[in-house]
């Protein structure tokens, strides 16, 4: 008994050792099934969505990307850019995606990204 103690308290040791991070769902959507508002809509409501698309290029394949409401649903190297997908009633609703930030040395005024420095 005493040797099932143990091991169940060293578990629990373990357990509670290990990193506790809240686990998020995140939507997808098809975006060429909805209204370039109801696209926007959605991102506003939630914040950060995967939108499908298929691609225009190559016959048959699907692009999906993460879609966010602004650079605090980017990870903190990122910052939510101008993008473009395309919607039911247009092929190019604006949105924003998250992208790497450029160096800092590499900035220049008014550089998108670069304003978070």
């Amino acid at each position: 008994m005493k040797k099932f103690l143990a091991s169940l308290t060293v578990i629990a040791c373990g357990g509670a050792l290990l990193p506790v991070e809240p686990a998020f769902a995140i939507s997808r959507y098809n975006s060429t099934g909805m209204s370039c508002a109801a696209v926007q809509r959605v991102i506003r409501r939630e914040g950060a969505v995967i939108l499908r698309y298929p691609s225009r290029n190559v016959r048959g394949m699907t692009l999906y990307d993460r879609h966010v409401v602004d650079s605090s649903f980017c990870d903190g190297r990122e910052f939510a850019d101008r993008a473009t997908v395309p919607a039911a009633d247009t092929p190019r609703c604006p949105v924003r995606a998250c992208k790497p930030r450029p160096d800092r040395e590499d900035c220049f005024p008014l550089q998108p990204g670069c304003l978070g420095f």
